[in-house]
């Protein structure tokens, strides 16, 4: 297969990269910064191009295409995407905007972009990384969980537009996977967060889920189970609980 890993310099995208150029597929890598890659054992591999790509920036993704328009793309993974927590303190204007315009807006170009690509092409798979975060809504929840039921929905909705034309559409929901940067987010050790799993891992269970088609990859069970009760609880209970004063 022909691969695109959106946001796949580093953690998730580059462990699923990882996979499939271990099983021979051509990779291309895209992210912001591609000198992330020097050192990476598969630096070199003769089936890994990179590309580099701000997802925010309109003409870059533009470029991409225009890079690929005379190879297809049969597998398109999109892992890029920012977190800034909201819960604990208010957002400026500008991080609200940024969290908004890469997680959602951007994410919508994009999905754009790979529909015309692979309906031209008449195949296709396109993969959008969403968060266990979006599955429950309550009075107060994080613009950073909106903007994933955002992607659930985007999702849900170019699914339904390219159903007929031989185009799959998944939705990733997991829940904390120990990546570097979650780790950088608490202080250098993640593994108390609930539920975690190791990198190596989500890309594993993705890639061979990904493989049987399935158009929502909802892990860890716990994580899922624990969201399902969680959806049950009244809003106003589970805004109590769940929402930090400020």
């Amino acid at each position: 297969m022909n691969i695109v890993i959106v946001g796949g310099t580093q953690g998730l995208g580059r462990a699923i990269a990882e996979i499939y150029l271990a099983e021979g597929h051509q990779v291309c890598v895209c992210g912001r910064d591609t000198k992330k890659l020097n050192g990476w054992r598969y630096f070199g591999n003769e089936n890994l191009d990179n590309f580099q790509l701000d997802i925010t920036v309109s003409h870059e993704l533009d470029s991409l295409f225009k890079y690929h328009q005379d190879k297809p793309i049969d597998l398109l993974i999109n892992c890029a995407g920012i977190y800034i927590n909201n819960r604990a303190t208010t957002l400026t204007k500008s991080e609200s905007l940024k969290l908004v315009n890469c997680n959602v807006l951007a994410l919508n170009k994009l999905l754009s972009l790979t529909s015309e690509k692979m309906l031209a092409q008449g195949y296709g798979h396109i993969v959008a990384l969403s968060s266990v975060a979006a599955l429950i809504h309550y009075p107060g929840a994080s613009l950073y969980s909106a903007t994933k039921r955002s992607v659930l929905d985007l999702c849900n909705t170019y699914r339904t537009a390219l159903a007929d034309f031989g185009i799959k559409v998944t939705a990733v929901v997991p829940g904390y996977i120990n990546t570097a940067q979650l780790r950088h987010l608490n202080g250098g050790d993640a593994s108390k967060k609930l539920f975690i799993v190791e990198e190596y891992y989500a890309a594993s269970l993705i890639v061979d889920r990904l493989a049987r088609g399935e158009q929502r990859i909802i892990f860890p069970k716990r994580m899922h189970l624990l969201m399902s009760f969680l959806s049950f609880i009244p809003d106003k209970v589970l805004e109590f609980f769940l929402v930090t004063k400020k």
